[in-house]
C-alpha cells in the first residue's frame, strides 16, 4: 500500500514559519493530487490545502490563504506545506493526504499519513 510520512512539525512562536514535508512511497506520485488537512484537539479535521498532479493549481482554506503555500517535487515524491506568519489557532496535527485522481475533489482521497504536530505559542 501507499505510505505517506509527514515531517517538519514543531513548537514555534507566533509569527514564525515552518515547512512541512510529506514523503510518499511508490513511483506513481506524479499522477495524483495531494493535500494537507489538520485537526486541533477537540475539533473536527479540516481541509487546509491541495495541489493538483502537475502542480499548477492549488486550493486553500480561507484562514490560511496568503500565509501557507503548498508545493510539490515529483522527482522526490514529496509534497510541502510552507507555513508563514503562524498563529496560535494554527496549532493542530497536520496530515498529508493523497487524492484518488489528478485533480483534488472533496472527499475523494484514499491515503493518509500519520500526522505531524504543529504547536504555535502566543
Amino acid at each position: 500500500q501507499v505510505q505517506l510520512v509527514e515531517s517538519g512539525g514543531g513548537l514555534v512562536q507566533a509569527g514564525a514559519s515552518l515547512r512541512l514535508s510529506c514523503a510518499a512511497s511508490g513511483r506513481t506520485f506524479s499522477m495524483y493530487a495531494m493535500g494537507w488537512f489538520r485537526q486541533a484537539q477537540g475539533k473536527e479535521r479540516e481541509f487546509v490545502a491541495a495541489i493538483n498532479w502537475s502542480g499548477d493549481r492549488s486550493d486553500y482554506e480561507l484562514s490560511v490563504k496568503g500565509r501557507f503555500t503548498i508545493s510539490r517535487d515529483n522527482a522526490k515524491n514529496t509534497v510541502y506545506l510552507l507555513m508563514n506568519s503562524l498563529k496560535p489557532e494554527d496549532t493542530a496535527v497536520y496530515y498529508c493526504v493523497r487524492y484518488s485522481d489528478h485533480e483534488p475533489r472533496k472527499g475523494e482521497y484514499d491515503y493518509w499519513g500519520q500526522g505531524t504536530q504543529v504547536t504555535v505559542s502566543s
